[in-house]
């Protein structure tokens, strides 16, 4: 294997959580012919270390690379430290600074007396250094600083024998410390917290047998996560839980062991069994913390607005609006209630009614701009939907995981029950796309005298994560509650937001088959649709209309209609393969320069999230010294990416409807087909349909888009946030 060996000799960036390094480090020999010209010299390095100084000899695995902006670099994939193999290397080492009450005369009296060996003999024994005449207290010092350096090494060492690689590995001891040991001994699933449950059962079955009781628990656990993330449900019953270990995990487990396992979760506290349901403790948790900090809310007065009628007109006025009777009281109401929930399908105002919150807020409490920024924070779940709320008010707005400074390394917030944000206001939108568990942290984060402000849309789909926030909290019938219906026209021949509100009735009339002003549907076979696709964006390029203008949005990834295929064709209609486009290929997939793509992680690192839409400004080809680089830009926001990180993204030309959510588009092109029959319910329909702003093409089967609207597929969440909610408020009253 290729190495490169020496020294760092400077530490320009250094992350204390996650290890990331970058260094300045001196070469002293290398096996690399590309790196030998180095010898000698020093050169930057990046990766992941445990630790790092500048006192011992590292033998670096990687390649080299050549970044955009800080030119050659070598990427380090893996790397040991160098043994040490002579007296004069002992000597220096142990009088380092990393080993405490060693200087360099004591150094060479342990070496004289114990020999090459001394590092051992000392670890292994505590009364080694009773032969060298030094203080009790060196002794000591000597001794604990060995055993804390070696800890970390032979945990590292431990973790990449059993199959984690380097950066995992340091991930691991980062979070875990002096205990990774134990974990590894005693219970390897506890890594699931921060490492994926598939990797760390693969390791676990190759030293235990299937049915190991710290297995089955573990299993039993990883079931009920993917339940609530296949389903939406915050508790289970028996029977599901069965059900999924044995469609995960192969497991069927006699009553007597399947009680005995989940009572010992009990007693560990990682479930809860309250009635007949069976709960993930973090779900029951947040349930139960969402309901005390709603009630600790909704206790604190309302502030009164005096004179709304007169400052409603002047805004009016200013703004050249004209606000209905029901955007009127939603804008009271929000104004001067704690808590306030504003839904309402699209065309019905709700961006406009949170421009009207804002800039009367702004005015009741006279605030200086200064104060704008410090006491209201407008919040949406995906960077997208954050924009189109800014755009709006003309303030900065931001995705709730950046506001509570989320970190994704650890899952951790940084705005917490422990140190709560300070706003005054805060205005949060798309609420239907909020889970329990980012409810949960974001009520943690705020004051409690706090205005909390929820916008959403009742009737599109639910979250991604378990839960069902904004329905529960309409329902429990406990809030100041301000639905919108009047939908306000683009022109007398516009029809999404009626066609989008006829969807939601199960009521469509035959206007979803005419032509209008915004909308068309386009009646072809299955086996058309794709061709159809091609043809009106043909149409719409040809008419001034770009990639930019226009999104597809279907169902699903795979099938003949599915996204996969779409983008393959419309990748070659929008960008097509040119010599002067660089090209990259991942797997399957060509990515070129000027592609649309879509990310698919939150990456708040760079202020990037999962759903946000980009484009490739520029592919690096590697070289000799250097690997693959991708520029993307996230509407001015530059993001490199290695070729290895492309599984971050995918094409955006077409996407499907769950990752529309918090989005609006010009143009939205929506296939129907019965082909996609596995995901055609109302909700989903409903949601496409209310992606699109000045106009929708409908292309596909009359019949498969008749039976979507009359589907309720996306059956009822099992929670009980409601229940509680109304037990808490009614009981304390």
């Amino acid at each position: 294997m290729e190495y490169i060996k020496g020294k760092i000799r400077n530490i320009i960036y250094q992350n204390e959580d996650n290890g990331y390094v970058v260094a300045v480090f001196r070469i002293k020999e290398t096996n690399d012919p590309k790196m030998s010209e180095y010898v000698g010299k020093t050169v930057t390095i990046t990766g992941t270390f445990l630790d790092i100084n500048d006192e011992e000899t590292f033998i670096l695995y990687g390649l080299s690379t050549r970044h955009e902006r800080f030119g050659f670099q070598y990427q380090v994939k893996s790397y040991e430290k160098e043994r040490i193999s002579s007296k004069e290397a002992l000597i220096e080492f142990l009088s380092s600074s990393l080993i405490k009450g060693c200087g360099e005369k004591t150094a060479e009296k342990i070496v004289e007396t114990l020999g090459l060996d001394a590092i051992d003999k000392i670890k292994n024994d505590e009364h080694a250094l009773d032969i060298i005449n030094i203080t009790d207290s060196k002794k000591k010092a000597i001794r604990s600083s060995l055993l804390e350096y070696s800890d970390a090494d032979d945990a590292l060492l431990k973790l990449k024998e059993l199959g984690f690689s380097i950066s995992e590995a340091t991930k691991i001891y980062k979070k875990y410390g002096p205990s990774t040991k134990y974990i590894i001994e005693s219970n390897l699933y506890v890594l699931t917290e921060i490492m994926d449950f598939n990797k760390i059962d693969i390791i676990y079955k190759s030293f235990h047998d299937e049915e190991d009781p710290t297995r089955l628990k573990a299993c039993i656990v990883e079931a009920m996560h993917r339940l609530s993330n296949k389903v939406g449900d915050t508790y289970y019953k028996v029977e599901e839980i069965k059900d999924a270990l044995k469609k995960e995990f192969g497991l069927i487990l006699d009553e007597i062991t399947f009680e005995s396992i989940i009572y010992n979760l009990e007693e560990e506290n990682k479930i809860v069994l309250e009635a007949d349901n069976y709960y993930l403790t973090e779900y029951y948790e947040a349930e139960k913390d969402i309901t005390e900090n709603l009630y600790a809310l909704n206790a604190n007065n309302p502030t009164p607005f005096y004179d709304f009628v007169g400052e409603i007109a002047k805004l009016e006025e200013e703004n050249n609006v004209n606000y209905n009777i029901d955007q009127k009281n939603a804008i009271k109401k929000a104004l001067e209630n704690k808590i306030t929930i504003i839904s309402g399908g699209p065309g019905t105002g709700k961006t406009t009614i949170i421009n009207a919150i804002v800039k009367l807020y702004i005015k009741m409490h006279d605030y200086s701009p200064m104060e704008v920024l410090a006491n209201i924070a407008l919040l949406a779940p995906t960077g997208r939907a954050s924009k189109k709320i800014s755009s709006s008010t003309g303030l900065p707005a931001m995705t709730i995981h950046r506001f509570l400074k989320w970190n994704k390394d650890t899952n951790n917030f940084g705005v917490n029950e422990y140190h709560k944000a300070k706003e005054n206001l805060i205005i949060v939108d798309e609420m239907s796309m909020i889970d329990i568990t980012l409810f949960d942290a974001l009520l943690k984060g705020i004051k409690s005298n706090v205005q909390l402000i929820m916008v959403g849309d009742i009737d599109q789909l639910p979250s991604v994560g378990p839960g069902l926030i904004l329905s529960d909290l309409i329902e429990s019938d406990l809030f100041t509650f301000c639905p919108l219906e009047h939908i306000y026209r683009q022109s007398n021949n516009s029809y999404i937001p009626y066609l989008a509100l006829e969807i939601k009735n199960k009521d469509l009339s035959n206007d979803f088959l005419s032509q209008k002003d915004d909308y068309n549907f386009l009646s072809v076979e299955g086996k058309y649709i794709k061709e159809m696709i091609r043809k009106i964006c043909l149409m719409s390029k040809e008419k001034g209309l770009n990639e930019e203008d226009i999104q597809i949005l279907a169902p699903m990834y795979k099938g003949e209609n599915g996204i996969d295929n779409l983008n393959i064709i419309l990748q070659e209609l929008f960008n097509p393969k040119q010599k002067e486009k660089t090209e990259i290929k991942y797997g399957d997939i060509i990515y070129r320069e000027q592609d649309k793509v879509l990310q698919l992680q939150n990456n708040p690192d760079n202020n990037v999230f999962n759903g946000d839409i980009g484009y490739i400004r520029k592919i690096i080809p590697k070289t000799n010294k250097t690997k693959d680089l991708i520029i993307i830009d996230f509407e001015g926001i530059k993001v490199e990416y290695t070729k290895e990180e492309l599984n971050q993204i995918k094409h955006a030309y077409a996407i499907t409807i769950h990752k529309s959510q918090g989005s609006e588009f010009p143009h939205v092109i929506l296939p129907i087909s019965q082909s996609y029959y596995k995901m055609l319910y109302n909700k989903l329909i409903y949601t496409g349909v209310s992606r699109a702003k000045k106009s929708l093409v409908i292309i596909g089967e009359e019949k498969a888009f008749m039976m979507a609207v009359n589907n309720d597929y996306s059956s009822k969440r099992k929670t009980m946030l409601k229940e509680k909610l109304v037990h808490k408020f009614v009981n304390n009253r």
